[in-house]
């Protein structure tokens, strides 16, 4: 299992969910299938996001990234990945904000999934963060 770099305390946990803010779909690619849309919420701490792809308003992909390490699901291969972004590595070459890159883990963090559980929890009233809270199922 891949060794985290990060830790993170209750109260930390909840000022990282409270922090996400949505941000405005006009600024996102949209699908060219009608029955898709993408919502992105970013976080105050850099390289804080999270994404979701919508079809018929249930999640057809999700991703989370959080301190270089990402979680994410996608209903065409269920289950969870973890991974590194190319995020913290300032020597990448080709950086660039919107170029992200993330490189799976070979066996999950669980530690790291359940990092993001918790932070998902703290904004569970919310419709999105609820449908992807029951992946966790």
């Amino acid at each position: 299992m891949p060794k985290s770099n990060y830790f993170v305390e209750k109260n930390e946990i909840a000022s990282l969910g409270a922090s996400l803010r949505r941000i405005e779909q006009k600024i996102l690619k949209q699908s060219k299938e009608g029955d898709i849309s993408r919502v992105w919420f970013q976080g105050e701490e850099p390289y804080f996001d999270v994404f979701f792809e919508l079809k018929n308003d249930e999640i057809a992909w999700f991703q989370f990234t959080l301190r270089g390490r990402s979680l994410s699901w996608d209903s065409k291969t269920p289950g969870w990945q973890t991974g590194t972004t190319n995020e913290l590595k300032i020597d990448d070459v080709s950086f660039y904000a919107a170029s992200k890159t993330i490189e799976n883990d070979t066996k999950l963090d669980s530690e790291f999934i359940n990092l993001v559980q918790s932070i998902l929890e703290t904004r569970a009233e919310e419709t999105v963060f609820a449908k992807a809270l029951a992946l966790f199922n």
